[in-house]
């Protein structure tokens, strides 16, 4: 039977007639004539250029006629491998420029292209290569030139880098990089855009330690060391770093008179197995910002001395220091909670958990719960929590997606199978019909869980 279409249609007729112009038109010399033998030589490459393009457009034209998933996204990738080869073999030739600065091609939109490229990874809409596209069209751009932390951004180079594209990664983090190195940030005000932490956990220790001694402001310092060694100890860098890196923040702390930090240098001191000095300076600490509380009636501790609490302390002080810090800084409350129940203290957890008013914190928390549970082999425990966050995320899902999001990480923590990704792309669905308000700051918590879940470890606080 001939083929129903024998010619093409009168738009592709004329697209290619405008890209065919367009061809003609980037040939010609600008300027001067060339010499004969660079003349021909400029011809040549221009015209191998050319048909490599012309044969791009008509696998993209197939590409757009076949309702077959699987060939589009061939004849797609196909395309963007002749194109990707006009930049790499004829780079002097004006086609060449106009696909690297993005340049319209006739009709042809390069930056479009990409984008298309990029979104083929949704063929398969349950995986997190196409979890994260849909997160990263979600964030709000960056500003340039870059003078703001983006931990949102940053967060999404880190899950690319950790979830198998590097290339991505490295994309992304370089203008931060770059915004650091210029030293309009870091040596001034102290800060590194979060550069150095995101960086730890690509692993790439040494440059995230050359950023961070430049800083000569006690929080940024010690908060990097802390947590370049919690990065290293999870991504098995040499053996004895984790522990240099604690020794390091101790010594800054006290060669600084940085105060309002030990209670992180106390958590870095007990992850590197030196529980003895972490105990001691964490009582030293407790009693010291105590007493000064009772002095001067001002802030009374670092949200850092109520995470330290819950690993070091009783569970009554930690959960007294935790009500002190928890309105300024809700990241604490499950990190507190979580660490409690993992030693032992789940009913205590379970009832501080039912009391928090905001119910994204209370989710995150009933996620933590969950995973404490599962890791003490308490399953009747681990199945109640998982009833009261799915009736939690049931009520408020259109609302707040970031619940389903924690409810996709308990059900990988206790079934460890796969059935979580139907309820993490609710998640996505629910943030991508949310208001402009939710989008805008849905990104890090999305980005945070979806890494928790596919590695086991957090993203850092």
């Amino acid at each position: 039977m001939a083929p129903l279409r024998t010619a093409a249609p009168a738009p592709a007729r004329r697209r290619f007639a405008a890209i065919l112009l367009a061809l003609l038109a980037v040939s010609l010399p600008w300027g001067g004539l060339p010499g004969p033998a660079a003349g021909a030589a400029l011809a040549a490459d221009a015209g191998a250029a050319n048909r490599l393009f012309v044969q791009a457009m008509q696998l993209i034209d197939q590409a757009d006629g076949t309702f077959d998933i699987a060939e589009e996204s061939r004849l797609l990738k196909e395309a963007d491998k002749l194109l990707n080869e006009v930049v790499t073999k004829y780079p002097e030739s004006d086609l060449a420029v106009q696909l690297v600065t993005n340049q319209f091609v006739g009709d042809f939109d390069f930056f479009e292209f990409r984008t298309r490229i990029e979104a083929l990874v949704c063929n398969d809409p349950l995986s997190s290569a196409c979890f994260l596209h849909r997160i990263g069209e979600m964030l709000p751009p960056v500003e340039t030139p870059i003078t703001a932390a983006r931990w949102d951004w940053l967060s999404l180079a880190v899950a690319n880098d950790l979830l198998g594209n590097p290339g991505r990664a490295k994309e992304i983090v370089a203008p931060f990089v770059a915004a650091v190195r210029r030293g309009s940030t870091a040596g001034s005000t102290g800060q590194d855009l979060f550069v150095a932490r995101a960086l730890a956990l690509m692993g790439q220790s040494q440059i995230a330690l050359d950023i961070t001694r430049q800083i000569d402001d006690c929080s940024t310092r010690i908060y990097n060391l802390v947590d370049i060694a919690k990065a290293a100890s999870w991504r098995g860098d040499p053996a004895g770093l984790p522990a240099a890196l604690a020794d390091e923040a101790k010594q800054y702390a006290a060669a600084q008179g940085c105060t309002w930090e030990l209670g992180l240098v106390a958590q870095a001191l007990l992850r590197a197995g030196k529980e003895g000095p972490a105990r001691t300076l964490f009582l030293n600490t407790v009693e010291t910002q105590f007493s000064k509380f009772r002095e001067t009636k001002g802030d009374c501790c670092p949200p850092e001395l109520a995470v330290a609490a819950s690993e070091l302390g009783d569970a009554n002080l930690a959960l007294g220091l935790l009500r002190t810090v928890q309105d300024e800084n809700p990241w604490t409350v499950p990190v507190v909670l979580g660490h409690l129940a993992g030693r032992g203290e789940s009913a205590l957890a379970l009832a501080y958990a039912e009391q928090i008013q905001d119910i994204d914190v209370r989710g995150e928390a009933y996620a933590d719960l969950v995973e404490a549970a599962v890791r003490r082999g308490d399953k009747a425990a681990a199945q109640d929590l998982m009833q009261r966050l799915s009736r939690l995320a049931e009520e408020n899902a259109s609302r707040r997606p970031a619940l389903l999001a924690q409810k996709a990480k308990a059900e990988k923590s206790i079934h460890g199978d796969e059935s979580w990704r139907a309820t993490f792309q609710q998640a996505i669905n629910a943030a991508e019909r949310s208001s402009n308000f939710v989008r805008r700051d849905i990104g890090a918590p999305l980005l945070a869980a979806l890494v928790r879940i596919e590695t086991g470890h957090p993203m850092l606080d």
